[in-house]
């Protein structure tokens, strides 16, 4: 699905990495808007969900702000939207780190003089149930999963409030609604926290002109997922391709397109009137008993 191949575009990194291009002929539905995705760092290999989610915003018109853990996945991203006529500015960002994301939303703010919309791509997948999860990787999967995101919008919420604007976008998971086929403790239960949160936030900022929704994706073949999940088929990614297509009404897996269409219409101002919901986007998986 991703037809962006790189090229030697001779850009040289800073900290924080700023790139940006002359006057973009894109215009869309986010036209002048600063958009910052967290997680938004593209993989060396493949599409995933942060790195389409940031391209899609750049094609709408957006001035994208890219902040990722890797400065050099930020980078690709933003050398990506660069390619495409956009403009993209590249942060590194450690989302277990409050002091890191305060710097993260200051950078973000002046890179573009304003944050209109908070896009939370954050999360990690660790699997096992409730006995075989290690206290350690418990501790992981929440602190970045769940205390991640809160930290994210701890540090951008003032921004938008004094904006008197703003929409926020929460990436969640399927995995929070249903059992999905194997035991899954720690990502379910802070992907489940991910929607409880953006509720809340939601209601708190109503009235301050800021929306919070949340984007909840079923069965996804992105890289994550098969970095992740690769072990529970025996490391045999076409068996597990295979299984989870099968496992979806429509036969077939989403891609990290899907969600970004969603979160793309949850950002702008078409959902001007929406809030404090979801939209799952799994291909019917949380609708059928079995």
């Amino acid at each position: 699905m991703d037809d962006y191949q790189e090229k030697d575009l001779s850009i040289h990194i800073m900290d924080p990495m700023v790139i940006l291009q002359e006057e973009s002929s894109v215009a869309g539905r986010m036209s002048g808007k600063a958009v910052l995705v967290v997680g938004g760092g593209g993989p060396a290999e493949g599409l995933n969900n942060g790195k389409a989610a940031a391209l899609l915003y750049a094609r709408e018109g957006a001035n994208v702000i890219v902040a990722d853990l890797s400065l050099d996945a930020a980078g690709r991203s933003c050398e990506a939207i660069i390619q495409e006529g956009g403009k993209a500015t590249a942060l590194g960002a450690d989302v277990t780190s409050s002091e890191s994301l305060a710097k993260m939303a200051a950078d973000a703010r002046a890179a573009f003089g304003r944050i209109d919309v908070l896009h939370n791509n954050v999360g990690i997948a660790e699997t096992g149930g409730p006995v075989e999860t290690s206290e350690e990787s418990w501790n992981r999967v929440i602190t970045v999963n769940q205390t991640g995101i809160f930290l994210c919008c701890k540090h951008v919420l003032p921004v938008m409030t004094e904006q008197g604007k703003g929409a926020i976008v929460n990436i969640g998971s399927a995995a929070s609604m249903r059992w999905i086929g194997f035991p899954y403790a720690a990502y379910t239960a802070s992907k489940a926290a991910v929607l409880a949160l953006t509720r809340n936030i939601a209601m708190q900022y109503a009235a301050q002109g800021i929306r919070a929704n949340c984007v909840v994706p079923g069965l996804m073949d992105t890289p994550m997922v098969r970095d992740a999940l690769a072990e529970r088929y025996g490391g045999d990614i076409e068996t597990m391709i295979e299984k989870r297509n099968s496992q979806s009404p429509t036969g077939k897996m989403g891609d990290a397109w899907d969600t970004a269409y969603a979160a793309l219409f949850l950002a702008s101002d078409e959902a001007r009137y929406v809030t404090g919901t979801q939209i799952v986007v799994d291909g019917g998986l949380t609708a059928r008993c079995v």
